[in-house]
């Protein structure tokens, strides 16, 4: 069954939605939940890049006092799409095809800000990991003035296969990093370009920042060590439209 927060609760129910191809946010799991219809539950969720947390069946209760057995599921109210599709498409159709990676990005209202600049900058589309992220849900779409209704988002259940696969398929990866070097002014963002934004406390992981093709800094004047994710990223997207020419659409 389906309530008014847009959940479905039960474990057949769930399974159900995940077999008819339901566009599902995240699953919540009671923590210690052990039973032969959940490990059906899991088998279904195999190779699917929805996030499972194991959480106290309280936090459940809370969300529905209805027969839930443990298991509750948020619909997602966009389409998550998969970088190895759109990619091709991107390039079929004749683009030069600007990307911006979330890595790590759990603020919802700085995904909202980002999204909403993406959108207006003709940014193809954003990528974000399956887990320790943020997801598309209803403060997403307000933040983001709507955009996430337009702009596609691919969600990846391993990042660093997601990176040498757009290096593959002729992408520079550019990472935003205040220990980069050069000046993000000087980096060359004409051709296929993806850029990659951290965390704002702890930055892009290791392991992905050693796979870009070059780090790029935005210089600070101040006393604060960095920027909003928001803001940087609005800085980076707007330096590519730069270098790229913006054509303004045309009254008719």
């Amino acid at each position: 069954m389906i309530d008014k927060n847009e959940t479905i609760f039960g474990v057949r129910a769930v399974i159900e939605a995940l077999e008819t191809g339901r566009e599902i946010d995240k699953i919540l799991v009671k923590r210690d939940m052990q039973s032969e219809l959940s490990r059906e539950l899991f088998a279904a969720l195999r190779e699917k890049t929805i996030p499972v947390q194991r959480v106290p069946v309280e936090r459940i209760d809370r969300i529905t006092r209805k027969n839930h057995q443990g298991v509750v599921a948020f619909l997602s109210p966009v389409s998550y799409q998969k970088t190895e599709d759109i990619v091709p498409f991107l390039f079929e159709a004749g683009k030069c095809p600007l990307l911006i990676m979330l890595d790590g990005v759990t603020d919802v209202r700085n995904f909202g800000a980002i999204a909403r600049t993406c959108e207006c900058a003709g940014v193809d589309a954003v990528i974000i990991p399956a887990t320790h992220s943020v997801t598309v849900n209803a403060d997403a779409i307000k933040t983001s003035a709507g955009a996430l209704h337009t702009l596609p988002v691919c969600r990846e259940q391993n990042l660093t296969n997601t990176i040498r696969f757009l290096k593959e398929s002729g992408f520079k990866v550019l990472a935003a990093t205040e220990k980069g070097d050069p000046d993000y002014s000087a980096v060359d963002f004409s051709g296929p370009v993806c850029i990659v934004l951290g965390a704002e406390d702890t930055g892009i992981p290791s392991e992905h920042l050693r796979l870009c093709d070059e780090r790029m800094r935005i210089p600070l004047r101040g006393k604060i060590g960095s920027l909003n994710v928001s803001v940087a990223a609005g800085i980076l997207i707007y330096e590519a439209v730069k270098q790229r020419g913006f054509d303004r659409p045309t009254d008719k």
